[in-house]
């Protein structure tokens, strides 16, 4: 279910507020297509008293409006709790089962702790608080847009970080997506240890032993 408006607005928080819940946490997760690196997911709990920011889906925002929108957010917001899940986790549970973990971990995090979440196209498992999930939430709920923007920048960080300890693949411009420019590296280089080998594009190219790039199954 969406909302209509196009408009990322607190009318879902002040529904949930005024039945008396509290900390009512949006969460969403990042990465889960690339074909390299971890995949992140932040929850975030505003009060009810607080100056609303001008927030928008992370996608249609500019980088540097994306830090600036992460700093504002977690100046202004009750909680921030982040989960990452690390590449090894993701090619053994799947990416799906990584995606909602990363949810977990990242409601887990919170302090003070959630009543209630909005979720982003899933049920986030293993929590006992109550929680409604919809489509497209980041594009319409305003705690949900505040999650999609700190989980982003965060990967984000953490794939310049990537960059920098594997260079040649680019990591830092298409944060592990599998863009032209990466497909390349990866045909060159063969994967590197970041790289989801559960992925098919990414099992192409697995070395076999004695073997180059390319060769692989």
């Amino acid at each position: 279910m969406g909302d209509s408006s196009g408009e990322v607005t607190t009318r879902l928080e002040r529904l949930l507020w005024n039945l008396g819940y509290q900390h009512v946490a949006g969460v969403d997760e990042v990465g889960l297509g690339p074909l390299a690196g971890p995949v992140v997911a932040a929850a975030v709990v505003f009060s009810p008293d607080h100056d609303c920011l001008e927030l928008r889906d992370s996608k249609k925002l500019s980088p540097s409006r994306r830090s600036a929108l992460d700093v504002a957010i977690r100046n202004s917001a009750c909680a921030v709790g982040v989960g990452v899940v690390e590449v090894g986790e993701v090619d053994r549970i799947n990416v799906r089962q990584a995606g909602l973990e990363a949810m977990r971990l990242a409601v887990a995090g919170l302090d003070p702790g959630s009543d209630y979440l909005l979720v982003d196209a899933c049920t986030v498992p293993g929590v006992e608080m109550g929680q409604s999930s919809y489509i497209a939430a980041d594009a319409f709920i305003y705690s949900v847009a505040a999650a999609s923007i700190v989980a982003k920048v965060y990967r984000d960080r953490l794939m310049v970080e990537l960059g920098q300890r594997y260079p040649g693949y680019g990591f830092e411009r298409h944060m592990g997506y599998g863009t032209a420019v990466h497909m390349e590296a990866l045909s060159r280089l063969g994967p590197c240890p970041v790289h989801r080998q559960s992925f098919a594009p990414v099992r192409k190219y697995t070395l076999p032993r004695g073997g180059r790039p390319g060769e692989g199954t």
